[in-house]
């Protein structure tokens, strides 16, 4: 699969959507409709919002598909992308998937390595059909951790 990474700004913060890590738990576009709306092309447009409204929003993301940077931090750094660094933290979230904060390597059965960052976001329910991610589909069948 390739990897694709899209760039918004504003002009103050830069949105970085990875479409291939999203698992379309659709907390951008409920939560910030100005912003994310999966009806226009593109998708996302940054001047929608104020950027403290658009970083607030990202932080929501549980895939990670969405981050940010400052503008002003990358000028800083010589026009580098800052890379992500964070602890690794797990979190099962209340009948959802289980989140996984930090630089991650999923490895599958046949060796395959996958890197991913930020938040990566695990099935719990067992019906994705993106396994072992999430795609959502705890919702649809009403998956319950309290069973």
């Amino acid at each position: 699969m390739k990897d694709i990474t899209k760039h918004y700004s504003n002009g103050e913060v830069t949105i970085v959507w990875k479409p291939n890590v999203c698992i379309h738990s659709e907390m951008c576009f409920h939560g910030l409709p100005a912003v994310f709306n999966p009806n226009q092309k593109p998708w996302i447009n940054a001047q929608g919002a104020t950027t403290e409204q658009i970083v607030s929003q990202i932080k929501h993301c549980p895939s990670g598909a969405l981050s940010f940077f400052m503008n002003a931090d990358v000028e800083k750094q010589g026009g580098v992308e800052p890379q992500i660094t964070a602890e690794s933290i797990v979190e099962p979230t209340p009948n959802g998937p289980l989140l996984v904060y930090g630089n991650i390597i999923v490895r599958d059965a046949a060796g395959k390595e996958t890197h991913k960052n930020k938040v990566t976001a695990f099935c719990r329910c067992g019906g994705s059909s993106n396994k072992p991610y999430c795609d959502g589909t705890h919702t649809k069948i009403n998956f319950s951790d309290k069973s």
